[in-house]
């Protein structure tokens, strides 16, 4: 049965929610004067505040920093030693500025010698640049102008025996320097076995001059390798026999009547001679060097 219909049916009132904030009257709007409509705020919820973190007590809170300003105010003379010069003081900083000591004399002398030896050893040089533009001097030079093999023979298979005869030439190619061989030795050797060897007397070279010396050279029983046995063999078949002439001389080459200086000589010549006994020189190369 429909509710409506039933006499026992009493209708039931409709309960109202009362509203919490009543609407705001509304105002007319000005003509002049148009303002916006303010709307309603809203209300939302806040968080809740944080806890504050605790600082332990043992941690140093830091301070700012600030700039001091540091002046410095000469001290009272009365406190300061009296320096061992006088003092210099500028105006404006009020600083005392010591004035320079003087340079101590071992420094002024050690200067002085070291510069004077300077113009020593330039002077020096300039003498020697000058002495050698003037006299041009030249080494001289060791040479053979001839050479005869008077004898030339194994013993036994393996001992040399030979005579040999060389012309030495010393020559000073200087024409303002004189030159000196004062010691001299001459040695012969067949391959790098030395065999003979003979000293040299003096010799005295003017200028642009040359001088001769005979050098007599004689070995007996010379043992030989046997490859130098083989060779000596085959150039005495060959009719050439090849013999090294080494010499070793002491210099001294005058510049003038006074000025001189000594040095080593060192000639080597290569000689080519015919078989004993009347071999000839027929192929010489010599060098010289100090």
């Amino acid at each position: 049965m429909h509710p409506e219909t039933n006499p026992h049916f009493l209708p039931r009132q409709r309960q109202t929610r009362p509203i919490d904030t009543p609407h705001p009257q509304i105002q007319p709007i000005s003509p002049i004067s148009q303002q916006p409509r303010p709307h309603h705020q809203i209300q939302r919820p806040q968080p809740p505040p944080l806890a504050p973190v605790p600082v332990p007590v043992s941690a140093p809170v830091p301070t700012p920093r600030t700039q001091t300003q540091v002046t410095f105010a000469p001290l009272p003379q009365h406190t300061q030693p009296q320096p061992q010069h006088d003092p210099v003081r500028t105006p404006t900083s009020g600083l005392v500025v010591k004035r320079p000591s003087k340079t101590n004399p071992i420094i002024w002398f050690i200067g002085a010698f070291c510069a004077l030896l300077w113009i020593i050893v330039i002077i020096g040089v300039i003498i020697v640049l000058i002495v050698y533009f003037v006299f041009r001097p030249r080494s001289p030079k060791f040479d053979i102008s001839a050479a005869s093999l008077n004898a030339a023979y194994l013993d036994v298979g393996y001992l040399l025996n030979a005579d040999v005869t060389i012309l030495a030439n010393f020559t000073n190619p200087s024409k303002k320097a004189t030159v000196d061989f004062h010691y001299g030795v001459v040695s012969l050797y067949y391959k790098d076995t030395l065999i003979a060897s003979s000293y040299v007397n003096p010799v005295l070279s003017m200028k642009a001059q040359s001088n001769f010396r005979t050098v007599h050279l004689e070995t007996s029983q010379v043992m030989l390798s046997l490859i130098d046995r083989e060779r000596m063999k085959w150039e005495m078949v060959n009719n050439r026999l090849r013999f090294e002439v080494k010499g070793q001389f002491r210099v001294r080459s005058n510049l003038g009547n006074v000025l001189h200086y000594s040095y080593e000589l060192f000639g080597h010549c290569t000689i080519d001679l015919t078989n004993a006994p009347s071999g000839v020189m027929v192929y010489k190369k010599c060098r010289t060097h100090r």
